[in-house]
This record gives structure tokens, C-alpha cells and sequence, in this order.
């Protein structure tokens, strides 16, 4: 292994390989998942600075027979992006790829390199007068070639949808240390397979990311928001398809929270009371987006959104509501929102399931789902909440007040998912709306994905990496 490190060196220069060879050199944060369940040990953590330079590292790899675990911000949430602990696999961080290389403002793109941050990526399109709509709790750490490697979604994915529907052209380094250049901002190429539909979404198993050029939008001379409280998920149905005649392209966020979810942020950050003095089953968010002149757009929002409510209460399907009145208010309402995986965080592990069910069978699947873990674990609290707009709920079980977390999911973590996941397979829903497969659910995804399509899937990463070097046991377990 002495060769490679020395190879590896030669490619990024030894400031960049990271090793275990120095007892100060602490590699934490690049063998540990977010959640901190799962401890890697990594045989090195290279950082290259440019795509030549991820190149030379995948092809130094290669010519070793040694794998290599892409990484970006190391936010996923499936386990998919740390090293085993076997001690031979290289992390392959690509944080110091930062730089914006292009902004075409006629053509409306942004091309980035892979380890651009999220947040600062929104940040220079705003600068510019535009708007990069991707948008996920996450988006002050992680980065935008994760986000596209695992089909990141988010809040806006209602109006502009995930990460593959914003992304126009990739550069791609291939298992054999080969460059695809693809980062064309053209919106019609009817030229042949179209490979960065294949690589985004593929966990870095087929390819590493090293550049985006991304759709922009323009911006939106205001934005509105209104806290509504439901007597029942059915009633959120009713108000979404309402929303949605009423609203029309304008309707950006449709976010649904349990009560239990709203509980923990109150308890966990007591600043963060939700608005409306009583606790309803359930809350939704509803975010309206603007392109009038400034001038007018306020006030057009502002009456869009009452008419909204006041027909709403009228109708039933909503019992209570409050119209953010100032943007401070608004964002306020989105923080509580966005706080609900930090206070579950606080509370403790959670067997999380990130699933996606037609949307009109999500009332249905909860009762079901729900009947059953109350029968087969008494007291387990259900997080509940999720983009309703585009179907995906992030339906969290949190053990019985009091209990030790990690015991809980120790005993009981395989037979909820197991519970979970059949239920929503009878429902015609998927296992992995945004999150991915990653390691955890790698060994699940065959009972629940069509055997065809796995098989095609194989054939496809056989193609593409023969030797099986990048990111091995993420997505596909061996047949």
C-alpha cells in the first residue's frame, strides 16, 4: 500500500493524503456518517483540488485494485458515503473542487464544481439576480455534487423538482480515471443515451461528479406563507388539490407536520413554538411565489393566500390558520419547519424511513402503518412529516418516551422497517424517495425493487466498473 500512498501523494501532494500514520491526524469526519451510527477506517483521505487531479487519484486506485468512497459534505443519511472498516478503501473528498467555473446569464446556468456548498451556490445565483431553488435542511454543509449523486429533493421540488430536473450537464471522471465532458448548458440534445441522467442518482458507484451546469430561475418578486392546522390527513389532500386550482405554478411548498414532530421542536428549542394555539394532528406550510412587478407582488401574494384560507375554513379542510405577514415572519415558520430532524436529533435515534407514496394513498398507508406499530411496539412515538406536494414523507419512529434510544432500535429497528416497508410496497410507494440506498437500505432494495430492473442495473455497473472500485456495497449488494 506504501506505492499507492506514495501515488497518491505524487497526484495531490502530500498536504492532501490524509493517513493514519500520524497519531495527530484525526480522520473522524470523514469515517463517521452524519448520524454518527456507523464508524468507517479508511486506508486514506485524499482531497484533490481539481478534476485532472480526481482523475490521476482514480487512476492510481485502479491501477492498485483499491476502491474508493466518493464523499462530499458527508450529510447523507443512508450511510453512503463513508468508508468500510477494513482499513483499504481511499475517501475520495471533494470539498476543495469549490469553484464556480461559469454563470451564463442569458442561457440561465451556473456551472459549478462538485464540492460548492449548497447554500453558497443559492447565494451567487441570488447575487446575480437569479434563483437556484434546490433547497434541503442540509444545504449549509452539503454539496452540490452529493446532492446530485444521490437525486437530492427537498422543500421546492412542488414547483422545480429534484436535483436531476435542475441539472442541464456533468463532467464526470469514470472508473478508469477517463474525463466525460458533458457540461453543456443545452436544454434539447436528442443525440444519444443521455449518460447524466445515469449518473445522477447513482451514489458514486458508476462515476465521480466533479462539475454541474445547472438551470437557474428567475427570481420571485415575493414570496408568502401560511401556517394551517387539519383535523386529518384527508383534509390536507383536500387542501393541497385546493391549493393547487386556487394557486396554480405559483403554489412553491406544501410541507406536512405531525403533531409529535412540532412537539419535539417546541421541547428541544422553546423559541420555536408553532403558531397556532392549538394542537391539531396535523400542520401543513404552504409557500407562494410571486413574479408580478415588486411593486404590486406583496400585496398580490399577501390576497392570493387569504382567498386561499378564508376558502379553506369555509370548506373544512382547514380548522385554523395564520398568514405570515412579514418576510421575518415567514422565514420563522420555515425555521420551525427545518428544525424538526435537528430536535429529533436531540431526542435521540430514530429507525427513519425516507419513503414516497402515490399521493392519494398517504392517508390510507398511515392508518395502516400506523395500527400496526402500535400493536407490535405499544408506545413508539411516530415522527411524521414530509413534502405532501410531491408525495414524500419522512415517517420517523422514535422509541417510548423515556426508553434508551439505542436499545430500542437495537431490538426492534429491523422488524419496524420490515413492517414499514411492506406497508408501503401494498401502497404502491418506494423505499427511497431522496435520501438513496447508501449501505443501509442496499440489502433491503432487492425485496422491494423489481427484479428486472435490479438485473439491469448490475449490467449497467458491470459496464461501467468492472473491477467494482467505486463505492462497493452502496445501491447493489453482490448477487
Amino acid at each position: 500500500m506504501n506505492n499507492l500512498i506514495n501515488s497518491l501523494r505524487d497526484a495531490v501532494g502530500a498536504t492532501h493524503v490524509l493517513t493514519h500514520e500520524d497519531p495527530a491526524t484525526d480522520l473522524s469526519a470523514w469515517e463517521q456518517d452524519w448520524r454518527k451510527r456507523t464508524q468507517g477506517l479508511a486506508l486514506a483521505v485524499v482531497r484533490p483540488g481539481s478534476t485532472p487531479e480526481v482523475a490521476a487519484v482514480v487512476r492510481a486506485c485502479a491501477a492498485a485494485g483499491t476502491s474508493i468512497v466518493p464523499q462530499g459534505g458527508n450529510t447523507g443519511l443512508v450511510v453512503g458515503s463513508v468508508p468500510d472498516g477494513s482499513g483499504t478503501q481511499v475517501v475520495l473528498s471533494l470539498t476543495r473542487l469549490n469553484a464556480v467555473r461559469a454563470l451564463d446569464a442569458a442561457n440561465l446556468t451556473l456551472t459549478v464544481e462538485a464540492g460548492c456548498i449548497l447554500q453558497n451556490l443559492q447565494e451567487t445565483a441570488e447575487k446575480a439576480g437569479f434563483l437556484f431553488p434546490l433547497s434541503l435542511a442540509a444545504e449549509g454543509s452539503c454539496t452540490i455534487g452529493g446532492n446530485l449523486a444521490t437525486n437530492a429533493g427537498g422543500t421546492q421540488v412542488l414547483r422545480f423538482g429534484n436535483a436531476r430536473d435542475l441539472c442541464l450537464g456533468l463532467e464526470v471522471v469514470c472508473p478508469s480515471g477517463e474525463v466525460w465532458h458533458g457540461l453543456g448548458g443545452l436544454r434539447k440534445d436528442n443525440t444519444g443515451y443521455d449518460l447524466r441522467h445515469l449518473y445522477i442518482g447513482s451514489e458514486g458507484t458508476l462515476g465521480i461528479i466533479t462539475a454541474a451546469t445547472l438551470k437557474l430561475q428567475p427570481q420571485a418578486a415575493a414570496q408568502g406563507c401560511a401556517w394551517v392546522g387539519l383535523p386529518t390527513l384527508e383534509a390536507a389532500l383536500d387542501l393541497l388539490a385546493l391549493a393547487q386550482r386556487q394557486l396554480g405554478p405559483g403554489l412553491s411548498g406544501f410541507e406536512l407536520m405531525g403533531q409529535l414532530a412540532l412537539q419535539l421542536v417546541a421541547q428541544h428549542f422553546p423559541d420555536l413554538r408553532p403558531p397556532l394555539a392549538a394542537q391539531w394532528p396535523y400542520c401543513v406550510l404552504i409557500e407562494l411565489s410571486e413574479s408580478a412587478a415588486p411593486e404590486q407582488a406583496h400585496a398580490l401574494v399577501q390576497a392570493r393566500l387569504q382567498a386561499l384560507l378564508q376558502t379553506a375554513l369555509e370548506q373544512g379542510c382547514a380548522a385554523d390558520a395564520v398568514l405570515a405577514e412579514t418576510l421575518a415572519q415567514a422565514q420563522r415558520l420555515w425555521h420551525i419547519r427545518e428544525c424538526i430532524p435537528l430536535a429529533q436529533a436531540q431526542e435521540g435515534l430514530n429507525a427513519k424511513h425516507d419513503i414516497s407514496l402515490p399521493i392519494s394513498r398517504i392517508p390510507a398507508f398511515c392508518a395502516e402503518a400506523e395500527a400496526l406499530l402500535a400493536q407490535a411496539l405499544p408506545g413508539a412515538r411516530l415522527v411524521n412529516f414530509g413534502h405532501l406536494g410531491d408525495g414524500n414523507l419522512h415517517y420517523n419512529v422514535q422509541c417510548p418516551a423515556g426508553a434508551d434510544a439505542a436499545a430500542f432500535l437495537r431490538q426492534h429497528e429491523a422488524h419496524i422497517n420490515a413492517l414499514v416497508f411492506d406497508c408501503v410496497q401494498r401502497h404502491g410507494g418506494s423505499i427511497s424517495a431522496e435520501h438513496g440506498i447508501g449501505t443501509l437500505r442496499a440489502a433491503t432494495l432487492p425485496r422491494y425493487k423489481d427484479a428486472q430492473a435490479l438485473a439491469l442495473m448490475r449490467q449497467i455497473k458491470q459496464a461501467l466498473d468492472p473491477q467494482g472500485l467505486l463505492n462497493p456495497g452502496r445501491v447493489l449488494v453482490r448477487a
